[in-house]
């Protein structure tokens, strides 16, 4: 073994290999950089310095160590499941992959109304028909609480559907009854697709929510690299197969992933499993501990909410989200981004009603301090006094005139927004971040959906997708 390969602590081999590798070859493979970028451009070179492709890279070009195939059964065992890949095209490639894997074109499946864009651009690829199921919003916060079993249960008795794709936890953290939902399906021998993107951490410390294929789902999409550390892209697809075909699932990751993927990306997978089994649990009870911390000092604030685990049913809530509620002190949370970003303080998200800084297992308390203090600083200075309750972007109680596939192979023109209503949407139309649509293709179009939208453009929320990004024109089915 080499000295550079004997620093790795981890016990994770394709991060191994990524460190032996480095510096120690000379390729004549792909990537075109060859690992030697630094000898046109010493910039140039320090970005591509720890790009290693899987082929040639990690293992031979002809794959014969089968090195990656181990690492995923690997990561199979430790989240309870049978099957697991690793993909470099995030969760977006996971549920587009797990859409193709469950019926074929025609077969009805049930979609909560929250799903990401990503799983509803699967259902144009697969031609699966939507049944969209209620999301309810929890009236303390304005923000969406859930599948209720009694939505699940009507709609399993009225449908015929081949799948059921939920989405847990939702961005701000909370997460249905999955076990009364899981169990329900199972029931009538329907399986569960999970996109848990923001959920890799789950499981693996006492406090936080069970993982979702431990809780009995048939197939779970995780990004590693919205929770963990890994590598933009990380994403990590486990499943029990049995209510699922194991080379039908294969062929359906193999069907929308690349076949160059970065070696960099699969190792820091292997790598965050590592890490989770090695030391998940202390990290992680540290991470919630510093959250709730945090909390405790926002809460503070005169007209501040900060929900946390207490708030809700056991296991429910991810103690390691920090949604910070500013409404109740009459304050524009745009206002306060545009503060955190003058102090070089970034949040993923800002909208007028809330802001939502990531924190997870590498930040310390030293780290949260200049944030909780800039945000203390700047809520101080723009409250109102004027309460105000949130006011959640409204999941569409629409028609959906055509399937999504229908719709997305349509003829389509733009037409004015005063025009839109009534017309059948023809785009994907959502505020970013968490990126769940408030229009999708095939879906009619309301006069209160063009209002909302538009009214959150003005404030400074970014709408994502729509052709028009300012939202004067919307596609609209021809």
């Amino acid at each position: 073994m080499s000295s550079n390969e004997a620093s790795v602590e981890l016990d994770a081999e394709l991060l191994s290999r990524w460190h032996r590798f480095r510096g120690t070859h000379h390729p004549f493979t792909i990537p075109g950089h060859q690992g030697l970028a630094g000898r046109l451009d010493a910039t140039l070179g320090a970005l591509l310095d720890s790009d290693v492709p899987l082929y040639g890279g990690l293992d031979s070009v002809k794959l014969s160590a089968d090195r990656l195939a181990a690492a995923e059964r690997r990561a199979a065992d430790a989240w309870g499941a049978d099957w697991a890949r690793f993909s470099t095209g995030g969760s977006t490639h996971g549920n587009q992959a797990m859409t193709l894997a469950v019926g074929k074109p025609g077969d009805t499946v049930l979609v909560a109304r929250t799903a990401h864009r990503s799983t509803l651009l699967g259902l144009v690829l697969a031609g699966l028909t939507p049944v969209w199921l209620p999301v309810s919003t929890d009236a303390r916060w304005g923000t969406p609480a859930g599948v209720e079993a009694g939505a699940l249960q009507d709609a399993l008795e009225v449908h015929s559907p081949v799948a059921v794709f939920l989405t847990e936890p939702a961005y701000l953290g909370v997460t249905s009854d999955l076990p009364t939902l899981i169990a329900l399906s199972h029931r009538s021998e329907v399986p569960v697709i999970v996109d848990q993107a923001r959920g890799a951490h789950f499981g693996w410390a006492a406090g936080y929510p069970e993982q979702a294929v431990k809780l009995g789902a048939d197939a779970v999409v995780m990004s590693a690299h919205k929770t963990l550390p890994a590598y933009s892209q990380a994403c990590l697809i486990v499943a029990r197969t049995t209510r699922l075909d194991r080379d039908r699932l294969d062929r359906a990751v193999d069907a929308c992933h690349t076949t160059s993927p970065a070696g960099s990306i699969l190792a820091s997978i292997d790598a965050s499993r590592a890490l989770l089994e090695s030391r998940g649990a202390m990290l992680l009870g540290q991470l919630a501990e510093r959250v709730r911390a945090a909390r405790t000092r926002l809460r503070a604030l005169s007209g501040v909410q900060v929900p946390g685990p207490e708030d809700f049913p056991v296991g429910r809530f991810d103690p390691a989200k920090l949604v910070v509620i500013v409404a109740g002190a009459g304050v524009d949370g745009i206002a306060v981004e545009q503060d955190l970003l003058r102090d070089g303080i970034p949040v993923e998200l800002a909208d007028r009603d809330m802001l939502v800084p990531i924190v997870t297992m590498v930040d310390t308390a030293a780290d949260l301090e200049p944030l909780l203090g800039a945000l203390e600083r700047s809520i101080r200075a723009h409250t109102t006094g004027a309460a105000r309750p949130v006011r959640a972007a409204p999941l569409p109680d629409t028609d959906q005139a055509l399937t999504p596939r229908e719709a997305f192979f349509a003829d389509q023109i733009a037409v004015p927004a005063a025009a839109a209503a009534g017309r059948v949407c023809a785009e994907v139309v959502a505020p970013y971040p968490p990126g769940v649509p408030v229009l999708m293709p095939g879906e009619v179009i309301t006069t209160e959906i063009v209002h909302w939208l538009q009214t959150l453009a003005r404030r400074g929320t970014r709408v994502a997708y729509a052709a028009d990004p300012i939202l004067q024109t919307f596609r609209i089915v021809k």
